[in-house]
């Protein structure tokens, strides 16, 4: 992709899953990533891992949740491999479970972790972009915040609240040309989706009927969407902003 090499990309969630997998692409791209995850021995064997590939790469624990840890975590990962081009938006969390048999203190905790948390990062770093004059963000939502999905009702509120959010920042810094957009996955096959759906012949049900509901017959893989991902932090797509793209093998179809 254009206009990549080395600069600075900051992933969250970026330890496994979706996350670890866009880390590695955008360092084979040649950008020096920052993965940020709150586990920190994982996030700092990630990091390991992609120096070993040749690649630079960084790691800091970091709880989005905190403005005042993402600042920390910010301010020091830039300390090491300089100002953000790329933040990708990525760490999520749900638990399936009916609406009416949830309470407030789950809701707390979704939404301070799928919307506040990138609502953090965000504010944290588009000011050095909008001051330096350019930048991406890109958002890791999901097609629950397009089409709603059973189940995880406050979780697909917050992807639905994400997706406006990118929408009307893009507008307040498009004339900065800090960039954001949204790319929404599909059902994925994660260590999350292993949390959200169970294991065994309960689990593998639910599964079953996941695929039989994707045309193009299986459920997403992480390496299903870092390709998109690099495409939009790149200069090939510099005249793209406030764009929600879903990656789902034809499960959702959005004109």
């Amino acid at each position: 992709m254009k206009g990549l090499k080395d600069k600075v990309a900051l992933v969250t969630g970026a330890a496994s899953g979706i996350g670890l997998a866009i880390a590695k692409r955008l360092a084979e791209e040649g950008m020096a990533v920052g993965i940020l995850d709150i586990n920190g021995d994982a996030a700092a064997s990630a990091a390991a891992e992609i120096r070993a590939a040749g690649g630079r790469a960084d790691a800091e624990a970091c709880d989005i949740t905190s403005p005042e840890a993402v600042k920390a975590a910010v301010a020091s990962i830039e300390a090491k491999l300089g100002p953000t081009w790329a933040l990708v938006n990525n760490a999520g969390w749900d638990t399936p479970m009916p609406f009416l048999k949830t309470t407030p203190d789950f809701w707390e905790k979704i939404i301070a972790i799928n919307y506040f948390g990138p609502l953090n990062m965000t504010h944290a770093v588009a000011s050095g972009m909008a001051q330096r004059g350019g930048g991406r963000i890109i958002f890791i939502a999901s097609d629950a915040g397009r089409v709603g999905s059973s189940g995880e009702v406050v979780y697909s509120g917050c992807k639905g609240a994400t997706i406006a959010f990118a929408k009307a920042f893009a507008r307040e810094v498009a004339r900065k040309n800090v960039l954001l957009n949204c790319v929404c996955p599909g059902p994925t096959n994660t260590p999350a989706m292993d949390a959200f759906v169970g294991t065994g012949d309960e689990g593998q049900k639910i599964r079953d009927a996941m695929v039989r509901g994707v045309p193009l017959g299986r459920i997403g893989e992480p390496d299903d969407y870092p390709g998109l991902v690099a495409f939009l932090a790149s200069d090939d797509a510099s005249f793209m902003t406030g764009q929600t793209i879903s990656v789902s093998g034809g499960l959702t179809m959005h004109g």
